[in-house]
């Protein structure tokens, strides 16, 4: 027999399929809905809604957009002989808090980790490649999270791009070991970004 009415248990449900929400967190989430006036909830429900209908990979650098390519990849404004490489959308986020980087960006989609099935051809390692030998690109910057994954992604796209006239650098210490970038505060990564070291 059910706690609570079968809409609730619903939400709880889907609420509890959200990364790092368990089942207490998605319950206190769905009372918070539940309290909350009508119009917050549909407000929710329609972001929901519009983030899934209009939102897509950038064609060009697999990062988060509108349209068919992201704000940054459309911005003139960018260092377009400068490419980043992250493994997740969220990781630029804190990179472009820091104000320390003008370039472009490439989103691998994850990182190398054989023991869970993530082999090169699941990431956008040959789009990285194809970019770095059609767009002129003068440095890429391996900004994978220093944990063993992103260690062995970011050696491994060195090996992949050696033959290529491009320097190859990766962000310097300060960045704890184990850690994702995403939780990097912005001096600590602008720091980071300053002291990058060659690979």
């Amino acid at each position: 027999m059910a706690t609570y009415a079968r809409p609730v248990e619903r939400l709880i449900s889907e609420l509890s399929r959200l990364p790092s929400i368990g089942p207490r967190s998605a319950q206190r989430i769905a009372f918070h809905i539940i309290r909350s006036r009508k119009e917050e909830a549909l407000a929710l429900a329609e972001a929901l809604r519009e983030v899934k209908e209009r939102i897509r990979p950038c064609r060009r650098c697999f990062n988060l957009a509108e349209g068919e390519e992201c704000d940054i990849c459309r911005d003139p404004r960018r260092d377009r002989g400068v490419i980043c490489v992250v493994e997740d959308p969220y990781d630029i986020g804190p990179i472009e808090r820091t104000g320390e980087y003008r370039g472009l960006y490439h989103v691998l989609g994850g990182a190398l980790s054989p023991l869970d099935g993530v082999e090169p051809e699941d990431l956008h390692i040959a789009e990285l490649v194809e970019r770095v030998r059609n767009e002129g690109t003068r440095e890429l910057i391996l900004a994978t999270n220093p944990n063993t994954t992103g260690e062995a992604t970011a050696m491994f796209i060195a090996q992949e791009v050696r033959e290529l006239p491009v320097r190859v650098t990766a962000l310097a210490s300060g960045l704890p070991v184990g850690g994702d970038l995403e939780y990097a505060d912005e001096v600590t990564l602008g720091r980071a970004f300053a002291g990058r070291r060659e690979l």
